[in-house]
């Protein structure tokens, strides 16, 4: 048995030289000193780079959902919106935006990061800017429409950026920075809104108008800075030096023993991710996580005001220590994540927190005000963390390039199908008790948390193959993809 084991390893040797040759670059990369020259170049793309893609996530959650504290600021009565109007605007938002999302993930690469982000951004800038003076229900919708359209090149660009700059165990927690955002987005966009309730009448516009004004004009300076500020590659970054370039070099060639790409995409690897499971598994986990995600982030302050009988005041500001709280829980999650390197338990955990939420909600109105806005915080501690966990386990379990950059885009497009969902599950005329989102959101995280126990036996049982591929039982896929036996899931 020993001779022919031997025997075997003898003639595979030179279909797996090129990866012999990753691991010893590799094993150079556990040299303290590189390690200690890597930590100061990662300390530099989280100082330079990552506060960008913030500011981005921050002001674009801010336009899109800056809409539910319209609603309570009398919007609904200025533009003479009537029966489920208002959830239709909210919903109109997300065709374009999922159509888009797709051919973002595909071309942004090439395209590059520097000018694909800044004239996205500046387009929905101009979008928003516009509904500040929308006359009626057609002028709100037509902004919509178009604002989701360049919002869609958003996310996608995002992610892989991300990717392309950090290791594979390093873009869970910055992939977690950008579901933060949504969340510190929402409790800003409280103030926000409060804060502009002192403008109401100035200039002869009501505060919601000034709302949309203000944060539309401020979106298109951050895109014209943004245009100067984000790099094509490292190799032009203005904050790396010499030094620092060597040290991404490296990490680039550490990358591609995972990656197996450099950007140019192929149908063939766009074909991997149609065809792999797990691409399908977590794009259907993401429409659930999104539909619970947007319709918590936008009609909060709705059903503090009309469900729970705040006043538009009280509505604005108690929104904002649950979004914090949120965002606190998120980061934790993200954090922990990277740390052991564990997906699953970042996903499972927080579910359950989620379904006693919308439990305590859907109790019934003798339940006393303090019991349900408690039930609030616990729906923040995983609405956040469900979507921007399931989306990191993807990207982080999916090579080469093209695979990864199919699968994530298709998983943000198809899973904003949850946004056309949760602009109608609220509607006004089911207040105050809002029994329909309320199901249809428990309906969503208990489906979520059986879905990622699939996908664990999924990735348990690839590996198991991946073993045998190793002791030469199964023969190896031809082409490197995250099924080759080199390749490690996350799980």
């Amino acid at each position: 048995m020993s001779v022919h084991r031997g025997s075997e390893d003898t003639a595979a040797k030179p279909e797996i030289d090129p990866q012999l040759q990753r691991l010893e670059i590799a094993t150079s990369a556990e040299d303290v000193d590189f390690q200690r020259r890597e930590v100061r170049v990662v300390a530099k793309l989280d100082l330079f780079l990552c506060p960008i893609l913030i500011a981005l996530q921050l002001i674009a959650f801010l336009d899109r959902g800056n809409i539910g504290f319209a609603a309570t600021q009398g919007m609904i009565t200025d533009l003479d919106l009537v029966d489920t109007q208002l959830n239709t605007a909210v919903s109109l938002f997300y065709p374009l935006y999922i159509l888009s999302e797709f051919p973002a993930a595909l071309i942004a690469k090439r395209v590059g990061f520097n000018r694909v982000i800044p004239a996205a951004a500046a387009c929905w800038g101009f979008c928003c800017l516009g509904n500040g003076f929308a006359r009626n229900f057609g002028d709100l919708v037509a902004c919509r429409i178009l604002m989701g359209m360049f919002e869609g090149f958003l996310m996608p660009s995002l992610t892989l950026m991300l990717a392309n700059w950090y290791k594979r165990d390093e873009i869970g927690l910055r992939i977690s920075y950008l579901y933060i955002t949504t969340a510190v987005s929402s409790a800003v966009s409280g103030l926000i809104a409060y804060a502009i309730l002192f403008m109401d009448g100035t200039a002869g516009y009501p505060g919601w108008r000034w709302l949309y004004i203000i944060e539309g004009c401020v979106t298109v300076v951050v895109a014209c800075l943004c245009y100067f500020i984000i790099p094509s590659s490292y190799a032009t970054a203005y904050f790396l030096d010499e030094d620092d370039r060597a040290v991404m070099r490296k990490r680039a060639e550490l990358t591609e023993a995972y990656s197996g790409g450099n950007g140019h995409y192929t149908r063939a690897e766009f074909m991997m991710a149609i065809r792999d499971v797990k691409t399908w598994l977590h794009t259907a986990i993401q429409v659930m996580c999104l539909t619970i995600l947007y319709g918590f982030s936008v009609f909060l302050p709705i059903i503090l005001r009309f469900g729970f009988d705040f006043s538009v005041q009280q509505s604005q500001y108690l929104s904002i220590p649950v979004f914090v709280w949120g965002s606190i829980a998120y980061v934790a999650c993200g954090y922990l994540s990277d740390r052991f390197s564990r997906r699953f338990l970042a996903c499972v955990s927080c579910a359950p927190l989620g379904m006693a939420g919308y439990t305590i909600l859907l109790g019934g109105n003798h339940l006393s005000v303090g019991v349900k806005y408690f039930a609030c915080f616990l729906i923040g501690t995983c609405a956040w963390m469900m979507g921007g966990a399931n989306v990191a386990w993807l990207s982080t379990n999916t090579a080469p390039d093209g695979k990864r950059a199919a699968s994530v885009g298709l998983a943000l497009a198809v899973g904003n199908l949850g946004g056309i969902i949760s602009g109608q599950i609220y509607p006004q005329t089911m207040a105050p008790s809002y029994t329909l989102g309320h199901a249809w959101s428990l309906g969503a995280v208990c489906i979520s948390f059986c879905l990622w126990w699939v996908l664990r036996h999924v990735y348990y049982s690839r590996e198991t193959g991946k073993q045998s591929m190793r002791e030469g039982t199964l023969p190896e896929p031809l082409e490197f993809s995250d099924r080759a036996p080199s390749y490690k899931y996350q799980h």
